[in-house]
């Protein structure tokens, strides 16, 4: 937007659009749990042994509080790159 061509400028924004991508999804998660929809990696989800259903009916059991927990961890990862 301001002009700058600095591939270490470009590859911070693009971690940092990363991390804010993810974060918007889990804030997001209950929004749209109420209308039957969940937009979380199943890969992670059946990694703890958690099915879209759970988020459905909003348990909040460990095993669906470590999905929250792995997903939020690799916003984190990205905030990491970036410094």
């Amino acid at each position: 937007i301001l002009g700058v061509r600095d591939i270490h400028a470009d590859h911070a924004a693009s971690h940092i659009g990363k991390a804010q991508g993810i974060v918007t999804c889990l804030r997001a998660t209950p929004y749209h749990c109420t209308r039957r929809k969940v937009f979380l990696p199943m890969d992670i989800c059946m990694l703890h042994g958690v099915s879209q259903e759970d988020f459905l009916r909003g348990k909040q059991e460990k095993n669906v509080r470590d999905v929250i927990y792995d997903i939020a961890s690799q916003a984190h990862i990205h905030l990491e790159h970036v410094r």
